[in-house]
């Protein structure tokens, strides 16, 4: 993937190695699979399977969001359309460019990395979604 801004969610492949009998290490190295550069990292773990979480969108902010444990799916709005995303292997990422309503469900036990362009910012955060229909 290259650094062009990109306009539709898309499934990132991440540089994995090892095998079943030593393990696996998941690593972001290969900097060419980030569409962005990583300013900002957090986790977002122990949510009750029965809430959603997200349901903003960002004006600025491109994030890679990677099911660590467990399984998390992604339900997004775009210039691409609705589409749904189950995250459920570490070395699988979900970018969510700029302006792209997300909606999170996780598995018990989920742990969810993020990873953003951005600093935050809470006035990049669009909370409405009638105001992001706007956009």
């Amino acid at each position: 993937m290259t650094q062009e801004n990109k306009k539709y969610p898309e499934l990132i492949s991440l540089y994995k190695s090892g095998d079943f009998s030593t393990g696996f290490l998941v690593s972001t190295q290969k900097a060419s699979t980030m569409p962005f550069e990583i300013k900002r990292v957090f986790w977002i773990h122990q949510v009750p399977p029965t809430y959603k979480r997200g349901n903003h969108a960002g004006h600025k902010t491109e994030e890679v969001i990677i099911a660590i444990q467990g399984s998390v799916e992604v339900q997004t709005e775009s210039k691409a359309g609705r589409q749904t995303f189950v995250l459920n292997r570490p070395d699988l990422g979900l970018y969510i460019p700029a302006k792209c309503w997300i909606s999170l469900t996780f598995s018990v036990n989920a742990l969810l990395l993020v990873l953003a362009s951005t600093d935050y910012d809470e006035q990049d955060i669009i909370p409405d979604y009638n105001e992001f229909l706007q956009l």
